[in-house]
């Protein structure tokens, strides 16, 4: 079972019987099963696709949204958008008996884009945090101009195709005797395990490494921000201001936390597979699949809710649109 987005590692999944050695589908499961599950994620599909394509039709026709920020938060938006709308129910309909029903071109997609689009939208979370980083703790120096904002957008997608490219090339398609997979079939090499190298790179690149800056950036930021009292003769300008400011990284840290929250549970999952695969071999483990998979693309749907919840000027903004 392949990490990011595929169930499976091998072409070949034998058996032993009299008759001799079988293939067979461990992954088939009662119809309730697979419609609870499928409930469970096209409602992601609903709510991310709607909520993200909201949150960039606000971004694009109001100009007054059109900050550092909010360019970031249209990247994340179409990121997660795209992921759900191209990812999640065919990563469900493959997952739920193992079956490949969508030719070679889009079991190679389906391999890559996930990992660009995780990768574009974690680092966009990660250039916020440092553009408010930058803007609060040093506020005298010129912050990014729109062009530069677009030029940094640019520049995280092209880092996130080359680190997914690996995922595209290698992915393939074989039929078995009953039934089709799309798997990615990695090189082995006699000195280096590629596979699990390129897997723990990714683990660190699109998730501790980016969390371990933001943290950082965040915790410097609210200590400054939350350690600076409101003295009683401020201006009313002055409060204002500070307030907003408190207001705009409560909604970034809660974005990043439930980012954090609900793609831990996946990547210790391929962590663990990377080095102990004997553990999942059994019956169950679809079911701890399906379930930590939902958690993780359910990422994709919380932001607009987030936006709507705890920032002003998208709820006033959202409020107009309706």
């Amino acid at each position: 079972m392949d990490p990011l987005f595929n169930i499976t590692d091998s072409p070949t999944v034998p058996t032993n019987s009299t008759n001799g050695t079988e293939y067979w589908n461990q992954f088939v499961q009662p119809a309730w099963r697979i419609a609870l599950w499928a409930l469970a994620y096209s409602s992601i599909v609903i709510v991310s696709v709607v909520g993200n394509v909201t949150v960039i039709w606000i971004i694009m026709a109001h100009k007054r949204m059109r900050t550092v920020t909010n360019y970031f938060l249209l990247n994340l938006a179409f990121a997660e958008a795209s992921m759900s709308a191209f990812n999640t129910v065919i990563n469900f309909t493959y997952a739920v008996h193992n079956e490949w029903y969508f030719g070679l071109i889009y079991c190679r997609f389906h391999n890559f884009f996930p990992v660009a689009a995780v990768f574009a939208s974690i680092y966009s979370m990660t250039a916020i945090a440092l553009d408010r980083y930058m803007a609060i703790i040093h506020p005298l120096q010129q912050r990014m101009s729109s062009t530069e904002t677009k030029v940094v957008v640019g520049v995280i997608w092209v880092l996130a195709l080359l680190l997914a490219l690996p995922q595209y090339y290698y992915s393939n398609t074989d039929q078995l005797p009953d039934r089709v997979v799309c798997y990615i079939d990695w090189p082995e090499y006699s000195l280096l395990d590629f596979k699990k190298m390129y897997y723990v790179c990714v683990a660190i690149l699109i998730y501790f490494l980016p969390l371990l800056v933001m943290g950082c950036a965040y915790l410097v930021v609210g200590l400054t921000l939350w350690a600076s009292e409101i003295p009683g003769d401020s201006s009313d300008r002055y409060k204002e201001q500070l307030t907003a400011k408190r207001k705009v990284v409560k909604m970034m840290i809660t974005v990043v936390c439930t980012f954090a929250l609900c793609w831990l549970p996946y990547h210790v999952y391929f962590l663990l597979h990377q080095f102990f695969p004997e553990m999942f071999e059994e019956r169950f483990i679809q079911q701890v699949y399906l379930g930590i998979m939902w958690l993780a693309m359910s990422s994709t749907m919380y932001n607009p809710i987030i936006y709507c919840c705890l920032n002003d000027r998208w709820r006033t903004t959202w409020s107009s649109k309706r």
